[in-house]
């Protein structure tokens, strides 16, 4: 156990954002915090992180508890390079050397200047006295472990190598358990699938919030779930914690209504006792107040959004006409001969790497950017929303309901007139969140903002830009049930693998240098075709030419008998550990499991914990052998 949490309790004046909640965190748990916007997920990770504390709460760590955190965004006012940037984790002592690196640069470009020499030179005296050279190899294997260049100039960055430079910071100083707070956000695909990759096999405790359901069935070994101010924890994956919570809600439902008609029975018998005039019986009647004090305080679920669009007449057949269109900035090519129809109806989804140009297709087929060579032609009738992933489109001086309709109190859905309140709550904004500034929204309640004021436009045409960035899981399931629904064109950039795969029919990815493929259906095929480039891109070891003016390399150790057969055994070894654990989490993850009396809840988790440990320390075993 690294970090315990007991009676822990935050408000803010309204209902209770965590209401006598435990939290338990442990050795390399992978833990993914869900809940709806506006719950409180945040504010549990600001808590963790010393950021901000709780009205109470007891809590016991292990002695020097490090924790590291990656918050939604990007920092705006960071400056030098990426190496200065990660080293500024580790302090002061960190400082110095990223010092050390500027002045190297500086010396290389004015190599006469006597100041930057001797400041060099007691930079130098400074690190080999303090042993700053250990804590400069430190950053030099973060930054390798996270495949960035420490000479880059942080600002030069695009946002998802910014938030790789950020999670490389966080890391540095070792901690034991890392925060993170939507950190698939303005990542592209290939991003996620590498920082999937990069948590799965680091060796510390992860507590992270994300709406990207790929990302969490892939890196999440346990759930806690932040409903009305309760936190409760499955031990099992996101598929398995979905059915059981169902399950859960629907037991609920029944026990509330089997409530509700009790109350309901005894308002009949206290007002028929009144009437008649009768004794009455005073336990009953406390009862009946105890009833009414439960109900008073029950906190029932949330309502779900209601997303309805705005229907607007058909467009044409032929919604975009694209003939060979060619867009370049400076001297990097975007868009390179690209053509292509698309058609009413037609749902596209669009990917690529960051900056590989995607928003710049989408201003080019809106021709709100003018290609270089080629033509776009639009087609009749065409009635065009557009959602902003940058929230652009929103006033900060203006309250909720003014962003959304700022003429006026009635809106217009369907034909049917509607009041703008009334409307706001079936985004769930309440009256009094509506009347107030939108500076006190959260991210999520800002994507929802900008859903609410899409959707009052009449369209044929839906142009989203990365529209579930911040969204809760429910609102985004229920945004792809209605793009399903809708009959105009969609066009779509995500970096949601599963939003994506549910919704579009074809997908256009800029695969970089102009070039421009299209593919039926979701990600999936573009994503195994980069697979498969990367694998034959990537280096294969070939004996090393010697010349009679090079040296011939270190030989390098040889094998002992011992460990060329444990470099045999251990794939089979460590095929038949992660077949044990896969069965065993299975067995746990079953409702009959704690149903059974037998069962050895303590026992398994301790066996479960041990199969973890065993697997990763059998694969850095594998990768040492192998490299000798």
């Amino acid at each position: 156990m690294l970090l315990s949490y007991r009676n822990l309790t935050v408000s803010f004046g309204g209902p209770k954002l965590l209401n006598d909640a435990g939290l338990t965190i442990a050795k390399r748990e992978r833990i993914c915090l869900l809940g709806r916007n506006g719950e409180g997920k945040s504010t549990l990770l600001r808590i963790l992180y010393g950021q901000i504390e709780a009205d109470k709460g007891e809590v016991e760590a292990i002695p020097g508890l490090r924790v590291g955190k990656l918050d939604q965004e990007v920092p705006a006012d960071l400056e030098g390079t990426v190496f200065e940037v990660v080293a500024d984790g580790l302090g002061q002592a960190a400082r110095t050397i990223a010092e050390y690196h500027h002045l190297l640069h500086e010396l290389g470009e004015q190599p006469d200047d006597a100041k930057i020499a001797d400041r060099l030179d007691d930079i130098q005296h400074e690190l080999d006295q303090t042993d700053g050279w250990a804590l400069e190899h430190k950053v030099e294997n973060i930054l390798q472990r996270t495949e960035l260049d420490g000479d880059q100039t942080f600002a030069a960055l695009s946002g998802g190598n910014k938030r790789r430079a950020l999670l490389a910071r966080a890391l540095i100083a070792d901690p034991h358990i890392l925060l993170l707070d939507e950190p698939t956000n303005h990542l592209d695909i290939p991003g996620i699938r590498w920082l999937e990759e990069f948590l799965r096999k680091a060796d510390i405790a992860l507590l992270f919030v994300s709406h990207d359901r790929a990302f969490i069935q892939r890196v999440a070994n346990k759930i806690l779930d932040l409903d009305r101010g309760q936190l409760t924890r499955w031990e099992c994956d996101y598929d398995t914690y979905l059915e059981r919570k169902a399950e859960l809600l629907a037991g609920e439902a029944k026990q509330q209504a089997v409530f509700d008609k009790k109350l309901a029975e005894e308002e009949v018998w206290i007002r028929k006792g009144i009437q008649a005039r009768r004794t009455r019986n005073e336990g009953r009647v406390r009862a009946l107040k105890k009833l009414r004090e439960e109900r008073a305080e029950r906190r029932n679920l949330q309502g779900k959004s209601k997303l309805d669009l705005n229907d607007a007449q058909a467009s044409g057949r032929k919604v975009v006409t694209i003939k060979e269109i060619s867009y370049s900035w400076g001297e990097r090519r975007l868009i390179e001969d690209f053509s292509t129809t698309i058609w009413r109806g037609d749902k596209i989804g669009i990917v690529g790497l960051n900056g590989s140009g995607k928003t710049t297709l989408l201003n080019l087929i809106l021709k709100k950017l003018e290609p270089q060579s080629g033509s776009v032609t639009h087609g009749t009738k065409l009635e065009v929303a557009y959602f902003d992933q940058h929230r652009a489109q929103l006033d900060d001086k203006l309250s909720v309901a003014e962003n959304v309709h700022p003429s006026g109190e009635m809106v217009t859905i369907n034909g049917k007139p509607r009041h703008i309140l009334s409307y706001l709550q079936d985004f769930l904004f309440t009256p009094h969140t509506s009347r107030s500034p939108i500076t006190k929204l959260s991210g999520g309640e800002r994507a929802r903002l900008l859903l609410a004021r899409l959707f009052l436009q009449p369209a044929n045409v839906l142009v989203l830009d990365e529209p579930t960035n911040d969204l809760d899981i429910e609102t985004v399931e229920l945004l792809e049930e209605r793009l399903l629904e809708y009959s105009g064109t969609l066009l779509l950039v995500s970096h949601d693998r599963s939003f994506l795969d549910n919704v579009v029919t074809s997908t256009i990815a800029l695969e970089g240098d102009g070039v421009i493929e299209e593919y039926v259906g979701g990600c999936e095929e573009w994503l195994r075709k980069e697979d498969v480039k990367k694998a034959k891109a990537a280096p294969t070891k070939t004996a090393p030419v010697t010349t009679a003016a090079e040296a011939p390399p270190a030989p390098q150790r040889k094998l002992s008998n011992r460990e060329r057969e444990a470099l045999k055994a251990l794939p089979v070894e460590i095929k038949r550990m992660e077949a044990e654990l896969a069965a065993l989490s299975e067995k746990m993850a079953s409702a009959e499991y704690y149903q059974d009396p037998a069962s050895d809840l303590t026992g398994d988790a301790k066996k479960l914990e041990k199969l973890e440990v065993d697997i990763l320390e059998a694969y850095e075993r594998l990768e040492s052998l192998s490299t000798l």
